[in-house]
């Protein structure tokens, strides 16, 4: 799989469908940065006219999972990887465009490369900022994701 926005949307249609179909999208993805946007909808919506917070913790998610995603293709190994622990913090409701964005690329490529090296398994904490279109955060979501070289 080519690790375009493109590509990674087509990805979330087949494989995460609750998350394409409650418009989580990946926007933007180099090295080190990860940008997934939703805007709110009818599929998305709380009734307090905002973004459900489950749906925030998809696009989150994915802006951390796909950072890894795509430094396990560029190895050419086989890793599994899975979330053992979440934190959130919800600052302001999520109306409009949210984008959630996760900048620790860096901290990927290192704790792979001690994965294939060291053969054992690692963990490591990524975290994403959700914005809205004003600039203003929303949410703060953290991952500690496991990974562990498959035989």
């Amino acid at each position: 799989m080519k690790f375009t926005h493109r590509a990674l949307n087509i990805f979330t249609f087949w494989k995460l469908p609750a998350a394409w179909w409650s418009g989580v999208r990946v926007a933007k993805i180099s090295e080190t940065t990860c940008c997934v946007q939703l805007r709110l909808n009818f599929f998305n919506k709380n009734p307090f006219k905002s973004v459900f917070w489950a749906v925030q913790g998809m696009a989150a998610e994915l802006s951390t999972g796909v950072l890894l995603m795509r430094e396990i293709h560029e190895s050419d190994k086989k890793v599994s990887m899975l979330v053992l622990q979440n934190k959130a913090v919800f600052t302001k409701k999520a109306r409009g465009k949210i984008e959630f964005v996760c900048e620790q690329g860096a901290e990927v490529k290192k704790t792979i490369a001690l994965l294939l090296q060291s053969k054992q398994p690692q963990t490591v904490w990524l975290s994403a900022v959700g914005t809205d279109a004003e600039g203003d955060q929303v949410a703060h979501f953290e991952f500690e994701w496991t990974l562990k070289e498959k035989k």
